[in-house]
């Protein structure tokens, strides 16, 4: 639970920093997942048509999913700290994503509902996988696969992004009471 909560009223600038901060790095991510959306479909688009699937493009298929999920858990992490979840270290990883999910009512919304949470284990089992097991046989159908489960996350984000910032602005509201 973050302390913040707790002392509605007595607004400390160090507490308002600490919401400015994360709204900021909402924003920061979002811009960054988006840049690498785009940047993902202009190589399906143009380099994939024109190289078509071998190893070399499989690599960058793969690059792409690992830095899209690596960025994306990074703010999950950052939004831990500021609510101070711990989080199991034999299982961070998971963790994280079950507190993402974890609505705790008059403290915090949950970021992420059930669907949202499946898709994005399926995207972490992946970035494990292609971290740990340096494999340069890709399996195409598999990165097909995590492209659309992919494509579904960044669809669902949007609203996601929108719902926390207001969450969060809602927070800064009440503590400037």
């Amino acid at each position: 639970m973050r302390k913040v909560l707790l002392k509605k009223g007595n607004l400390f600038m160090s507490e308002k920093i600490d919401c400015d901060n994360l709204l900021a790095n909402i924003q920061k991510t979002r811009t960054l997942l988006d840049k690498i959306i785009e940047t993902y479909d202009e190589f399906l688009e143009n380099d994939l048509k024109l190289l078509g699937k071998k190893q070399t493009t499989a690599m960058v298929v793969a690059e792409v999913l690992v830095d899209y999920y690596t960025c994306l858990e990074t703010l999950f992490f950052r939004i831990s700290q500021f609510f101070e979840n711990g989080l199991e270290a034999k299982r961070w990883h998971a963790d994280l994503l079950d507190k993402m999910q974890l609505e705790v009512p008059g403290i915090r919304n949950a970021f992420i509902d059930e669907s949202l949470k499946r898709d994005l284990l399926e995207l972490m089992r992946f970035r494990h996988f292609r971290r740990y097991y340096f494999e340069l046989n890709h399996d195409w159908d598999k990165l097909d696969f995590m492209t659309k489960k992919l494509k579904n996350i960044h669809g669902a984000l949007p609203q996601r992004f929108d719902d926390y910032q207001g969450f969060l602005i809602s927070i800064k509201e009440e503590l400037e009471k």
